[in-house]
């Protein structure tokens, strides 16, 4: 991982996100590999973490590969579930439903 993170990285990143529309859900590793680091899918995690730092992008809509939600984002499961997402239990989307197709 990156000791620094550079703006270009963070504000590709949040690029990415800002692209997924309501009602769908992205991996961490879908969008590392969207932007060319399909290892870095722990990186993503770290700038979605600090993504209020640098404006407002939907966040909420980045889940684990098997559509866990993130355990300290108390808000997260309330906002998809106002965008239209199922859920196949609490913790995890249903991404047969929801994964977005790029």
């Amino acid at each position: 991982m990156d000791k620094v993170l550079n703006e270009d990285l963070i504000y590709l990143v949040l690029s990415v996100v800002d692209e997924i529309p309501v009602g769908c859900v992205a991996t961490y590793g879908q969008i590392a590999y969207l932007i060319g680091r399909p290892k870095n899918s722990r990186l993503v995690g770290k700038i979605l973490s600090m993504s209020e730092y640098f404006g407002d992008y939907p966040c909420h809509r980045v889940v684990s590969t098997n559509g866990r939600i993130a355990p300290n984002f108390k808000e997260q499961k309330e906002l998809l579930s106002n965008e239209g997402v199922i859920f196949k239990n609490e913790l995890h989307v249903d991404m047969k439903h929801h994964k977005w197709e790029v």
